[in-house]
């Protein structure tokens, strides 16, 4: 417990501190260490949140892919403590253990299982700079190194409490934190613009090629809302098909009219002193970027990636997920036979292939189709996915929703690129920062420049 007199264990990996920063336990910095509800709750529809380790493997908490509990749960989950702001999630068991994240201003949010609650002392320890530190690559090296658990790793409560803190004055705790802090508020800033230029192309798509609604509304003689030019390439009618009812004159055709399924595959070892950009899942999933490698680090087979390629997950648990490429010009690129390699075949452009792979219609059918009896080992097959119907329009109407959602997808790639680089410059400036290693004006410095 706080205040208990024991020897701290300092990283190994870590330079002697600045003379005005010292050394504590995580429960000398904390108010308070709490351990969750060792049950798993019933998740609802809506509520307020629980938070399980999946939901912040980034460091943040997010909230648009976690859970929520009826408030019955809620107030059974709180009884030893009410998550507040200021306090940390932390995970102590399962893939993504050994992460903090702050919990959001004004959200009701209770411990799933795996999860630890933290409540730094505001006298000691700003949360966030707390946050950073325990996220940093000195404490990854140091947590994986105290792990323990043969099926699930996971860090026990002890020896949470007795984790290594490096603590600055709380005014450079203060400033390290903002500066790191603006680059993260930069690049959530740039996934929730993402979010919504995404949200747009598939909202239109949807308008368009699922609804049929500018069809149906000329059907009923009401006004389309869309410029005479685009009104006229809709028809004014739905017919039968295979589908159902579709828009007439279009077609119900099978996903390998409008898609080419690419099989070329290379070995990298063949040429281990070139550089390659790898898509690989989970590492691509969880931060949207391939991992730069050369040749002879890639160990088996992969598949060739264009570079207007779009990817599709064929095993659990990610079938749900689509992926538009991106890397340099000329680059090399490969991914892992994890993946379906697509483009898009002409007159069908990347834009409305990639929208109608993400199409909730499109995706139902391809776990429809999936194999495998565990849920770890299910897989979607090539030709199941290349046999999916869809009622596909006439070409003067792609070429039109390709001038209108190609800039959407074009800005969430630039600023993906832009996040990319802020988290790099933040990943070099961190272990800096939070060893002492690189004080305040250096690294203003390095900022005004970047």
């Amino acid at each position: 417990m706080a205040g208990e007199s024991a020897v701290i264990h300092i990283p190994s990996t870590v330079q002697p501190l600045p003379a005005d920063w010292r050394w504590e336990r995580l429960d000398e910095a904390c108010e308070d260490i709490f351990d969750c509800p060792h049950s798993t709750p019933v998740l609802t529809a809506d509520g307020p949140f629980v938070v399980r380790s999946q939901d912040m493997r980034s460091g943040v908490f997010r909230m648009e892919e976690a859970g929520h509990v009826s408030e019955d749960t809620y107030q059974e989950r709180i009884v030893r403590a009410e998550p507040r702001y200021s306090d940390l999630l932390y995970s102590r068991e399962g893939t993504y253990f050994g992460i903090a994240a702050e919990v959001p201003a004004g959200v009701h949010v209770c411990l799933g299982q795996r999860m630890v609650l933290l409540r730094p002392k505001a006298s000691k320890c700003n949360h966030r700079f707390l946050r950073y530190w325990l996220n940093s690559p000195v404490m990854a090296s140091h947590t994986h190194g105290h792990r323990d658990g043969t099926v699930a790793e996971r860090l026990n409560l002890p020896t949470i409490r007795q984790l290594p803190v490096a603590v600055p004055p709380l005014p450079e705790q203060r400033t390290i934190a903002h500066i790191l802090g603006t680059l993260d508020d930069k690049i959530e800033l740039n996934r929730r613009m993402n979010e919504t230029l995404e949200a747009m192309a598939r909202t239109l798509f949807k308008s368009w090629f699922v609804d049929f609604a500018p069809v149906r509304a000329k059907a009923e003689g009401r006004d389309p809302s869309l410029p005479k030019s685009l009104a006229d390439l809709f028809p004014d009618s739905l017919e039968d098909s295979e589908l159902g009812e579709i828009p007439k004159g279009w077609r119900a055709a099978p996903f390998r009219e409008a898609a080419l399924l690419h099989r070329d595959t290379v070995n990298p070892l063949d040429t281990p002193n070139a550089e390659f950009f790898h898509f690989s899942i989970p590492a691509y999933d969880e931060d949207g970027t391939p991992k730069r490698e050369f040749g002879a680090t890639i160990k088996s087979l992969k598949f060739r990636v264009p570079d207007d390629g779009i990817l599709f997950s064929k095993l659990n648990p990610a079938i749900e997920r689509v992926w538009l490429v991106d890397f340099p010009p000329k680059a090399r690129a490969v991914c892992s036979t994890e993946f379906l390699v697509f483009r898009a075949r002409p007159p069908f452009t990347r834009s409305f292939v990639y929208c109608l792979a993400r199409s909730t219609n499109f995706r139902r059918a391809i776990q429809s189709s999936v194999t495998g009896t565990s849920n770890s080992h299910q897989r979607t097959q090539p030709d199941s996915v290349l046999n999916i119907l869809s009622p596909l329009p006439s070409r003067h109407l792609i070429d039109a929703f390709e001038k209108i959602v190609a800039p959407l997808l074009c800005n969430i790639q630039i600023r993906n690129r832009e996040s990319h680089t802020l988290a790099a410059l933040r990943d070099t400036l961190l272990p800096k920062l939070i060893s002492g290693e690189l004080r305040l004006k250096a690294t203003n410095n390095q900022l005004q420049s970047a």
